[in-house]
């Protein structure tokens, strides 16, 4: 196979890798590992009890877009159920939890909420349970595009995430929602990716706040056009607003229903902040990733040959040292900046797709390439309508 080829491949490969997102596989409360939910857990007989809500149908690494805010998917994911047993925490202690590996070109702002079940959090109907925000994080450092945002530091932290609950929280069954909110492609209306995941807690404590009323229902807490939700993040900012309702506060008894949101300032909220701290380690034994995909649209196949076909005509020669597909160190020498350059040009002006604003700068770092060759793959796959999908490898590429 010509070194043109390699390359058209490799970069397929690249958006493909991206493509490949987290889910919530356990926390650690009170210094207990408690396992979540892995959709590969539908093929085990007997199913494992687990404090995550089951997500069967997230075969695919999936999220939940803009234009489904109203659905009951964006309350806990995907065809959510309730969990079947619950995690103790004590009111005032850390929990953090574990996702599996995120990708790092997948920016954007890390949410908790809670909510009270009043009741038994295994058969509470999910769209009438109230959320209440009690962390959240956005933009870190904007001084660079696409800058430093949440889930860069949750990466950091061993793709984990650390979360206070309060000690004001009255003791009782409550569902722990924690999102990370996907920007990549949101620079246009239904672009944003939501990934919410969902757990069951059993807070311990003396506080007086029992959150059963005046909270979010999960169908009301954003809408499409949120100046958290409707961004480019690949346009210079130095503030965000996270998307939502206004952080809880003791005493409040909770925030009100269709609050405004809060602005996230360039560096970490207070209980945010927490999640540079380093995870505890968990046992082995934890919910693996399913290795089954979702059946792929064909329009997927048609974006992959459109950059299969851009990344080859670009190139008008092929790299003068032509390291092995696997020698990342010499990704810059396999794919010149120029080729890269021009391949994804073409492909923006045989889509109609906008380029990232930033150019991709020579010697450039696997990161960024990765970062500034997906934003237009989103768009181009988003285009097609795939963009509902995750595929794991080149043949089933979908929006990421």
């Amino acid at each position: 196979m010509s070194a043109i080829f390699k390359n058209a491949a490799l970069l397929g490969a690249l958006a493909s890798t991206a493509a490949a997102h987290g889910t919530l596989q356990g926390i650690v409360a009170d210094g207990t590992y408690h396992q979540g939910y892995s959709p590969s857990m539908q093929y085990q007989t007997p199913a494992p009890v687990v404090i995550g809500w089951a997500i069967p149908d997230d075969l695919d690494n999936g999220y939940v877009a803009p234009d489904a805010y109203t659905d009951a998917n964006i309350i806990c994911h995907k065809g959510a159920t309730n969990a079947q047993t619950s995690a103790s925490v004590a009111a005032g202690s850390n929990v953090t939890l574990e996702w599996t590996e995120w990708p790092e070109s997948h920016h954007g702002p890390v949410i908790s909420y809670l909510a009270n079940c009043n009741g038994n959090c295994t058969t509470v109907d999910k769209t009438t349970l109230e959320w209440v925000k009690i962390d959240a994080a956005g933009l870190i450092d904007g001084s660079s595009v696409p800058g430093t945002w949440a889930s860069d530091e949750l990466i950091s932290n061993n793709n984990s995430w650390v979360t206070t609950i309060p000690s004001s929280i009255a003791a009782g069954n409550y569902v722990l929602r924690n999102e990370i909110i996907a920007l990549h492609g949101a620079e246009s209306q239904d672009g944003a990716q939501n990934y919410p995941q969902c757990v069951n807690l059993e807070i311990t404590g003396s506080g007086s706040d029992d959150l059963t009323t005046g909270g979010t229902l999960g169908t009301k807490l954003y809408s499409e056009t949120d100046p958290g939700i409707l961004v480019n993040i690949y346009a210079s900012m130095s503030s965000y607003t996270i998307p939502g309702p206004t952080l809880y506060t003791a005493g409040s008894g909770a925030a009100a229903t269709g609050a405004s949101t809060a602005a996230a300032a360039t560096t970490p909220a207070s209980s945010a902040a927490q999640a540079t701290t380093p995870a505890t380690t968990t046992p082995a034994a934890q919910a693996t990733s399913s290795a089954a995909a979702t059946p792929v649209a064909s329009s997927s196949a048609v974006g992959v040959a459109e950059v299969s076909s851009a990344v080859t005509s670009a190139a008008a020669a092929p790299a003068a040292t032509t390291p092995a597909a696997s020698d990342i160190a010499g990704l810059s020498s396999l794919i010149p900046t120029s080729v890269a350059t021009q391949a994804v040009t073409a492909v923006a002006t045989a889509t109609g797709v906008p380029k990232p604003d930033a150019q991709l700068p020579d010697n450039f770092t696997v990161k960024q390439l990765m970062q500034w060759f997906e934003y237009v793959v989103a768009n181009i796959l988003k285009s097609s309508g795939s963009g509902r999908q995750h595929a794991r490898d080149l043949s089933a590429a979908n929006k990421a």
